[in-house]
């Protein structure tokens, strides 16, 4: 039962989601196997960022009343860059990641396979306390929040991306730095304002990430126009 209950509140949640953003690529939909093989990339990034933070808490954290910002930017900082990681590794280094809109599919994918297995994780030493009505709850405060935040923080590095999949590599991998640096402020600055909700805002921050996410939908629709219209100019060049 513990088991079931932290499985379902934490990863069914994301696939739902999935689901959603899989929807906005539904006219070039990338391979399943490609989109299982990023998820599945996600979810064991999870271990590794645990181990980077627990070292981190194990070095900056020691008797200590209250965790500092600059152990909250370690700690965001080290989540961004291992998630970025595995997603280079797992899917965007592949020819699968031909189209400006694939770099953001896969990191949305990635952070979604991060957040199903941090929220399982999360969920199941809740649900092993007996604690149903508290297993719910923070389920569902855990869908809107950190899986949201990770999919805004992640979706910013592959934004940076498809806006420079048609330009020289150093623009990349500057925009790639920049893009890294995004993520991290926000990841940073959400943590801040969670563990320092003193008066109460929790769920003007959740709104803060909404609209992130409504934003970077409209640059999901800039980007499939730059894609059409560079494949119209391919056409032409062809004719």
């Amino acid at each position: 039962m513990q088991t079931l209950l932290a499985f379902s509140l934490g990863i069914l949640p994301t696939i739902i989601w999935l689901g959603f953003w899989l929807g906005e690529d539904k006219k070039n939909p990338e391979p399943k196997r490609f989109i299982f093989l990023a998820f599945w990339a996600g979810m064991v990034s999870v271990l590794v960022a645990q181990l980077a933070g627990d070292k981190i808490m194990e070095l900056f954290f020691q008797e200590k009343e209250a965790i500092t910002l600059f152990v909250l930017l370690l700690l965001a900082g080290s989540e961004e860059i291992i998630k970025y990681l595995f997603a280079g590794f797992s899917v965007l280094r592949k020819s699968v990641n031909d189209e400006p809109i694939d770099a953001v599919i896969y990191m949305i994918t990635v952070a979604l396979g991060f957040s199903a297995m941090e929220n399982t994780l999360y969920l199941w030493d809740i649900a092993g306390s007996d604690q149903l009505y508290k297993t719910i709850v923070v389920g569902n405060m855990r869908f809107i929040g950190a899986t949201v935040l990770h999919t805004a923080s992640s979706s910013i590095i592959g934004i940076m991306l498809a806006l420079t999949f048609y330009k020289p590599k150093i623009i990349k991998f500057i925009a790639s730095i920049f893009g890294l640096i995004l993520a991290i402020t926000l990841h940073t600055s959400f943590n801040f304002l969670i563990i320092n909700d003193i008066e109460g805002n929790i769920f003007k921050v959740f709104m803060f990430i909404w609209i992130v996410i409504l934003v970077l939908l409209l640059f999901f629709e800039k980007i499939k126009q730059i894609q059409a219209k560079q494949k119209l100019s391919n056409n032409k060049k062809k004719k």
